[in-house]
């Protein structure tokens, strides 16, 4: 990603160029990259093919203005912390399901990102998560306002991310490139088992809470955790997500309707 790309995804999100590659501006990069750019699978609803690769990704997220999931998202930031100096390592996660168990290799991707303060664990691609990066170099619960988050080492060298006390998902430590990710955004996007394929969902972090559309239900959560959830008529949907979420649709995205394998 060169200077001019990278200052036009700032613009998209919203940030200024920092002035050095550190750990206080990548926690407001974080901020700002989950509070602009939802975490979306309309894609995969409207037929539209993902392809894991740096200009496909800013062409969707920066220059359509869309989101998308932990692939697009996390491999895209990479590429802007990347070019504004950071060190960064895309790392595969397995993450946990209904009643503890694991899904897939390369079922989510999550950054570690190094800082001349130490190296800081980032993903802006897991929906309700961390608002900010966390230390990767603690076993201590870290504080965050979308929770209490502690990483803890597995018997076989992994790493568990937990939120208030509950597994999220486990990561691998080994680095990996964004193709080696095909495997699991084929997967997720095609399988009739993935909660991919069957929900949508499009979401992002606000300053309050979270606004969320799931199908046609509209839920806006606010201070203090109130919550207000609507039904939205069909003639609403492509309203709502131009005013909520910035993305301009030419259809209503449908369960059902997949992208080609």
């Amino acid at each position: 990603m060169d200077e001019r790309a990278a200052d036009v995804y700032l613009e998209r999100i919203g940030a200024v160029r920092p002035g050095s590659p550190d750990a206080g501006a990548l926690a407001a990069l974080h901020l700002r990259h989950l509070r602009a750019v939802p975490f979306e699978n309309l894609a995969i609803h409207l037929g539209e093919e993902i392809v894991l690769a740096e200009q496909p990704l800013l062409d969707k997220i920066v220059g359509a203005r869309r989101g998308g999931f932990c692939y697009e998202l996390n491999g895209a930031f990479a590429g802007l912390l990347r070019a504004l100096g950071y060190e960064v390592e895309l790392l595969s996660a397995r993450v946990f399901g209904a009643e503890g168990r694991l899904g897939i290799p390369y079922d989510h991707l999550a950054l570690r990102v190094h800082t001349p303060s130490g190296p800081w664990l980032a993903d802006v691609g897991f929906g309700r998560h961390s608002h900010f990066p966390l230390r990767w170099d603690s076993r201590a619960e870290q504080t965050d306002p979308g929770g209490t988050f502690r990483l803890e080492e597995t018997a076989e060298g992994d790493v568990d991310v937990l939120r208030d006390g509950s597994p999220q998902y486990r990561l691998e430590q080994r680095p990996r490139a964004l193709a080696d990710f095909e495997v699991g955004c084929w997967w997720n996007r095609t399988s009739p088992t993935s909660h991919f394929t069957r929900s949508l969902v499009c979401s992002r972090l606000t300053e309050t809470g979270r606004i969320t559309l799931s199908g046609r239900t509209l839920v806006i959560t606010g201070e203090g955790g109130v919550r207000d959830e609507r039904e939205l008529a069909a003639e609403e949907v492509l309203a709502a997500y131009r005013e909520h979420f910035g993305v301009v649709l030419d259809r209503e995205p449908v369960v059902g309707v997949a992208a080609a394998g």
